[in-house]
């Protein structure tokens, strides 16, 4: 087996190790077993995302002390501890000093699958969490996060991945909080110029009597209040990435400029008759269409044509529903994080009205109610949120189809924290291995997509 059980199961008697153990294979969730607690030791570390069951009497080193010694080595390891009748009041005790569960004598197979289940998805949630906060703290991961399993979502990747280190203008269509920025951030971070400036402007927020100056920059004394040298956006982003975003706003005497220097890839201050080379790459961000506007006159349709190198659409949440409650977990994650409050994932009612809700904010806005939920905690009233208030999809879904689009949206969910593991998915979903492939195959999802 080349990946790591995820459960390893400890008992001195071979019949009790040999009957749980199918138990637990019958259930899909993968175990090793052991008669001594010191053979497990070993195999225990911060990354193995599995679960420890032990029997309480144990020769040599007993469960309590393997408790003790797992939790050293990472105190969130979920640990069930198996009680006889008169070891209840030692696994309590046990469980304050930070057991998952215990399973007391004799117990139906259905109480130790149900309580090894639940123990894997807090490991697994614990496990993502840990990374992403990881992540976050170091910086290490290129670029920001471009999350989603949905068709369009891996398209988009893809194409990123293939032009991100060209140089290429690119212009980015997506709707308002579809998150054109992450998208631009990502080309940034997977190209060369990612150790040099990333330059935003928001084209909509700068007046237009100062977007030259705040573009080009300006010499001292080139206009009333200009008292000291000005370095504009095209100079510091200088062998690094400048992003436009809603390049519809620039005014036409702006983009008569900018055009110019898209193609000499060399600036002058204002106030200065000096050409300034600069290297750089042009990302332009837009709600609308580029083209229609220039046909309308609205746009100039030269500099159309030059920023229209390479286009990027990025699809509105109500178009990529199944990546909803991935974007929901990751959220939480995060927000979790920054607020220091835990919540838990929703249940499949409120998960429903996720899936259910058109989104006219997009991303943007789920992410808004992710953090109210974990700001709110238990006083976040659903039946209060924008889910209600809100446009709803276009055409009424059917309950199987909302059936269908929720196993769906769960499975990918779980090929994405399991990084394509077929036996880490089996065992967050409860389900056995054949099943779990027939359910993929129905749905058109390929675990190779889902590897890191």
């Amino acid at each position: 087996m080349n990946e790591s059980p995820s459960i390893l199961f400890v008992d001195d008697e071979q019949h009790i190790r040999a009957a749980n153990r199918q138990t637990l294979d019958l259930a899909g969730l993968s175990a090793q077993t052991f008669d001594r607690a010191e053979s497990v030791l070993p195999l225990l570390t911060r990354d193995w995302p599995g679960v420890l069951i032990t029997d309480i009497r144990l020769p040599g080193m007993d469960g309590l002390e393997l408790l003790a010694q797992a939790h050293a080595i990472d105190r969130d390891i979920p640990v069930i501890l198996i009680t006889g009748h008169g070891d209840v009041s030692t696994a309590v005790k046990a469980m304050r000093a930070g057991a998952y569960d215990f399973i007391e004598k004799p117990y139906p197979a259905e109480r130790l699958i149900d309580t090894a289940q639940r123990a894997l998805e807090k490991r697994a949630l614990v496990m993502e969490n840990r990374n992403l906060r990881v992540e976050l703290m170091a910086n290490t991961a290129l670029g920001p996060r471009i999350i989603g399993h949905s068709p369009e979502m891996l398209r988009l990747r893809a194409t990123i991945a293939r032009i991100a280190d060209t140089g290429a203008d690119v212009l980015i269509l997506g709707e308002t909080g579809t998150g054109k920025e992450l998208v631009a951030r990502s080309l940034h971070e997977h190209s060369g110029r990612r150790d040099r400036n990333f330059v935003a402007v928001n084209c909509g927020a700068v007046p237009d009597t100062m977007i030259e100056s705040e573009l080009f920059g300006h010499e001292a004394g080139a206009f009333t209040g200009a008292k000291s040298r000005r370095i504009g956006k095209f100079e510091h982003a200088h062998g690094g990435t400048l992003f436009l975003d809603e390049i519809e706003s620039m005014p036409t005497s702006a983009q008569v400029q900018l055009l110019r220097v898209l193609q000499e890839r060399a600036i002058e201050r204002l106030g200065s008759n000096q050409l300034i080379p600069v290297d750089f790459r042009v990302v332009a961000a837009t709600k609308m269409d580029l083209r229609e506007a220039a046909n309308q006159g609205n746009f100039r349709e030269d500099l159309y044509y030059r920023l229209n190198v390479v286009t990027l659409h990025i699809p509105p949440l109500r178009d990529r529903r199944d990546d909803i409650p991935l974007l929901f977990h990751h959220f939480l994650l995060v927000a979790q994080d920054r607020f220091q409050r835990t919540a838990p994932f929703p249940a499949q009612g409120e998960v429903s009205r996720l899936l259910g809700y058109d989104w006219p904010g997009n991303v943007r806005e789920l992410r808004n109610l992710t953090e109210r939920y974990v700001l709110l905690g238990e006083q976040f009233d659903w039946s209060l949120a924008d889910l209600l208030a809100g446009p709803m999809a276009g055409s009424p879904r059917t309950l199987p189809e909302q059936v269908e689009c929720f196993e769906r949206s769960l499975i990918v969910q779980a090929l994405a924290f399991s990084k394509g593991s077929i036996k880490d998915t089996m065992s967050a979903l409860g389900i056995p291995r054949k099943t779990l492939y027939d359910k993929m195959q129905k749905h058109g999802l390929n675990k190779d997509d889902y590897k890191a």
